[in-house]
């Protein structure tokens, strides 16, 4: 009878149809959930890499600072001595008076050289801290990426459990965001 278009099934039949339905949905999310894992998990590092290396980057930008400041300090120590000398002069006999301007001049010519050594180590400090705030930029579209994954690994379990088709739909959204954002931080 089932030669003229007409077939009745039975419970069993509907029962095995509707199992093997649902072990397509969970194969399908299983796959699903292995792939964003694992793009996850590339993420993950990536986020991890550019954080470290903006980390980088600011300490490279204190310790630079540090040298700087470090400069100054000895630019004011060459400012005293040049103040006392100028106030020796001033005051020396004028057998000595010649001395002390010498060294005057010897503490100008060092105060010159201080003072672009130490404006050289701010200017590379500025720019390892530009370099450090630019590398947290893809930090946070990979952490947001992340984020995404996350949210879509967890709707697709939920719809495994639920059985709510719909529920994987908004999962593959969130996962298609999460991989945008990825790209995102690298262009």
């Amino acid at each position: 009878m089932s030669g003229h278009a007409f077939h009745v099934h039975g419970a069993h039949d509907h029962a095995v149809d509707h199992a093997a339905e649902e072990k397509g949905l969970g194969q399908y999310v299983a796959i699903f959930t292995a792939i964003l894992a694992s793009i996850g998990a590339i993420v993950s590092y990536q986020g991890g890499a550019t954080q470290n290396e903006a980390m980088m980057f600011k300490n490279e930008a204190v310790l630079l600072k540090t040298q700087a400041s470090d400069q100054w300090n000895f630019y004011q120590a060459k400012s005293n001595k040049g103040h006392l000398m100028e106030l020796a002069s001033d005051i020396a006999p004028k057998e000595k008076k010649e001395f002390y301007k010498k060294q005057l001049d010897k503490y100008e010519e060092e105060k010159i050289e201080i003072k672009h050594k130490a404006e050289s180590l701010e200017a590379a400090s500025a720019k390892a801290d530009k370099e450090s705030d630019n590398s947290m930029i893809p930090h946070h579209h990979l952490a947001q990426s992340m984020t995404l994954i996350q949210i879509a690994i967890s709707l697709a379990s939920i719809t495994v459990l639920t059985r709510k088709k719909w529920l994987f739909s908004i999962a593959v959204v969130a996962a298609v965001g999460g991989i945008a954002l990825w790209a995102e931080a690298w262009l």
